[in-house]
């Protein structure tokens, strides 16, 4: 993903679960494209006054797929790699730490994470409630059509700092 156009675009006249999809597909190409071409000092590379690095938005994110999708909805199908060097109970962990990690690594997590929450997606949509199917975890009240639509929004807005913090790396824009 190294330009806008290589995007996967939501469909204009999809279903309900296409159309969650996506957007949400194009909202994680939409971060793979601002990150696209940088080095590991640049993903590094905070925009004062915050703290926040692209770095740390890919292991936030990869954090949240696996966090939502493998873990609280489908009981942890897949046990993430990330999760034995993380410290679970640091809500602030993925964005400190991103910097001890190299960009292949923390693509190759993300990654990871995104094809547990499609395998999640498939088999969820697949089965007989659809985007009604509720989370495996009770702690976690929600539906795959609640979980998509959180998804969509996490995304959209962590894409709206990744447009921030590229813009200061290079002077790169675009939505």
């Amino acid at each position: 993903m190294t330009t806008r156009d290589d995007r996967r675009q939501p469909p204009l006249d999809g279903t309900e679960a296409e159309t969650l999809r996506g957007f949400l597909d194009f909202h994680r190409d939409t971060l793979r494209w601002k990150c696209a071409g940088l080095t590991d000092e640049q993903l590094r590379r905070p925009l004062a006054p915050t703290t926040m690095t692209l770095a740390g938005l890919v292991l936030h994110l990869t954090m949240v797929e696996s966090g939502w999708f493998n873990l609280s909805f489908a009981g942890g199908v897949a046990m993430p790699a990330w999760l034995g060097v993380a410290d679970v109970d640091d809500p602030d962990w993925a964005w400190a730490h991103a910097r001890d990690f190299g960009a292949d690594q923390l693509w190759e997590w993300y990654d990871d994470a995104v094809a547990v929450s499609d395998r999640v997606i498939d088999e969820t949509l697949a089965g007989e409630l659809g985007l009604a199917t509720p989370a495996a975890d009770p702690a976690e009240p929600v539906t795959m059509r609640w979980l998509l639509g959180h998804m969509v929004e996490e995304y959209a807005r962590h894409n709206g700092h990744a447009d921030l913090l590229r813009q200061s790396i290079d002077g790169a824009v675009g939505e």
